[in-house]
């Protein structure tokens, strides 16, 4: 008999539709939960279906004009054969470190379609770049001086771009990363001077990168942002010591997580770009428009999988012991960003037809309370043994978490 109490309640997170279910078990990559656990061998671990992930990059492909490139920002989630699978489908790859760009290179990404950016660039990360001909976005002037040394040390030109901090911000974003002072890229209105720096200095200038903000669920947000990044980079074209080749107008695009939250309309994304093209093509006719996106391409074909170890009642109150937590999975436990703790969508994986009947929190074995991956959702009856699956995991999951926290087993993460 359940100790816990049967409740009807509202939903505690965005309906989750993207992955099929067959006999009760959700389905990924086409094998069922309990299978692909068994062929993995342990929980927890994460699981990426790569069919969602090529669907995802189709419709954009189909939702945006043809001659905006899209990039993919692999800080999102660098495993590696997620990485070699979306440099197949991607026009470029964007990191922001020397051991991203290793697994880049690795996956067979095009040198010439790949970009560094991110404050704090070491000097060797900068020869590292030129030696192997991606495009650096300069967020300082401090970086100018290493990439020419590396650049007459190699015989080798070094590629530049300038990273924008803009004089807006993307509205409505969860995570506003330009407008008012940022650690990111060069405030607009300092970027002239850096132009002519560049010029005097000989490196090959191509263009700029715009990133105001990233997880925005609202289409004219975005294309205000867009609008204003293009006309920004107009600009400051005036003062380029060379044709402006790439443009880099950011992301930002959303997935919901949350109650209420809708996915984000593309249409009107499209149209604005379809605007912007026609209008590059007459005002910065060598340039390139590229869209930079990392969650909106791996986010909503990712779970999490962990196995409920124990079910405890406490004072009235049922938690879901799980071998899974923070330590894995810290943005669902609300320890990465968020202002207000709110519940990731959370499913018993392998008994998806049932009623949704008891109201539980789920939490890892970690000590400390803030080892929380679901606070008093609504899920159907569980024991022992049962598997939670978070969903909308495939961003900033793994890479993102302390794994090492408490000395527990690393995570597995694998491509279905």
């Amino acid at each position: 008999m359940s100790n816990s109490v049967t409740v009807k309640a509202p939903p505690t997170h965005a309906p989750m539709t993207q992955f099929s279910v067959a006999k009760g078990e959700l389905v990924v990559g086409g094998i069922s939960l309990t299978r692909l656990a068994a062929r993995v061998g342990r929980t927890p671990f994460y699981a990426y279906d790569r069919g969602l992930l090529t669907q995802r990059v189709s419709e954009l492909r189909t939702a945006l004009p043809r001659e905006v490139r899209l990039h993919y920002a692999m800080k999102a989630n660098p495993m590696p054969a997620l990485v070699c699978h979306m440099a197949k489908l991607v026009d470029g790859i964007d990191v922001a470190s020397a051991g991203e760009l290793k697994v880049a290179l690795d996956a067979g990404a095009d040198p010439g379609e790949i970009s560094f950016a991110g404050p704090g660039k070491q000097d060797a990360e900068l020869q590292q770049s030129v030696a192997a001909g991606i495009l650096v976005n300069l967020e300082s002037f401090r970086e100018i001086a290493p990439l020419v040394a590396a650049s007459v040390a190699l015989g080798l030109p070094a590629r530049v771009a300038v990273r924008v901090n803009p004089d807006f911000e993307l509205k409505s974003s969860g995570m506003k990363m330009g407008g008012g002072p940022k650690q990111f890229g060069v405030d607009a209105e300092q970027v002239p001077q850096l132009l002519a720096e560049i010029g005097r200095a000989g490196l090959a200038f191509e263009g700029f990168h715009l990133f105001a903000g990233s997880q925005n669920l609202k289409a004219e947000a975005i294309v205000e942002a867009q609008r204003k990044s293009f006309e920004l980079a107009l600009r400051l074209a005036e003062h380029a010591p060379a044709p402006v080749k790439f443009l880099n107008l950011g992301g930002g695009f959303g997935i919901p997580y949350f109650p209420g939250e809708q996915r984000l309309e593309l249409a009107p994304i499209g149209d604005n770009l379809a605007a912007l093209v026609a209008e590059a093509a007459r005002k910065l006719p060598q340039a390139q428009l590229v869209i930079e996106l990392g969650r909106y391409l791996v986010g909503e074909a990712g779970i999490y999988v962990c196995r409920v170890i124990d079910k405890k009642v406490s004072r009235g109150h049922t938690y879901l012991v799980t071998d899974g937590g923070l330590h894995h999975h810290l943005s669902a436990s609300g320890n990465f960003g968020q202002v207000i703790r709110k519940n990731y969508p959370v499913a018993i994986g392998n008994r998806m037809g049932d009623a949704a009947t008891e109201n539980y929190s789920v939490v890892g074995p970690l000590c400390t309370p803030l080892d929380l991956l679901g606070e008093k959702i609504n899920l159907p009856q569980v024991q022992p043994g049962d598997l939670v699956v978070i969903h909308q995991s495939g961003a900033y999951g793994a890479s993102a978490s302390p794994t090492g926290f408490l000395g527990h087993p690393e995570i597995i993460e694998i491509l279905t």
